[in-house]
């Protein structure tokens, strides 16, 4: 393994569907991979609405945080995509449930298709906190 770069593995999150990590840390940040709405225990698709995806979304980018010893709070960055822009305001409500100070900078972005059908999908570029030496 590389020094300057980190794979992260979260127990509390679905299992990557494809040949990626959860999140890499390097250069102080943690680089999470896009999360889709996910249930972390049987890897199902959940969430009715694009509102109730997008809270899934962030719970499973706050359990990878904190595999990495960071918190969602952490995000310097994160982006949005979903299937229906039409669906902004709902899908804004539930992310502003997640950053209610100091919201980190953001990208909201429509496109055709999600993988596994979804309707939402959110990732995130955090900060890790100074390591104590």
């Amino acid at each position: 393994m590389s020094q300057h770069r980190e794979p992260v593995t979260a127990i509390g999150a679905p299992a990557a569907i494809g040949p990626y990590s959860h999140a890499v840390r390097a250069g102080g940040l943690l680089f999470c991979s896009g999360q889709i709405p996910l249930d972390p225990e049987t890897g199902e698709l959940v969430g009715a609405t694009p509102a109730e995806q997008a809270t899934r979304c962030l719970e499973n980018l706050q359990a990878i945080c904190g595999a990495a010893g960071a918190a969602l709070a952490d995000a310097v960055r994160c982006t949005v995509y979903m299937t229906d822009l039409g669906a902004f305001a709902e899908v804004n409500d539930a992310y502003g449930a997640f950053f209610q100070a100091d919201p980190p900078a953001r990208v909201a972005i429509g496109v055709v298709a999600l993988p596994k059908g979804a309707q939402v999908e959110i990732d995130a570029i955090v900060a890790l906190p100074a390591q104590a030496d």
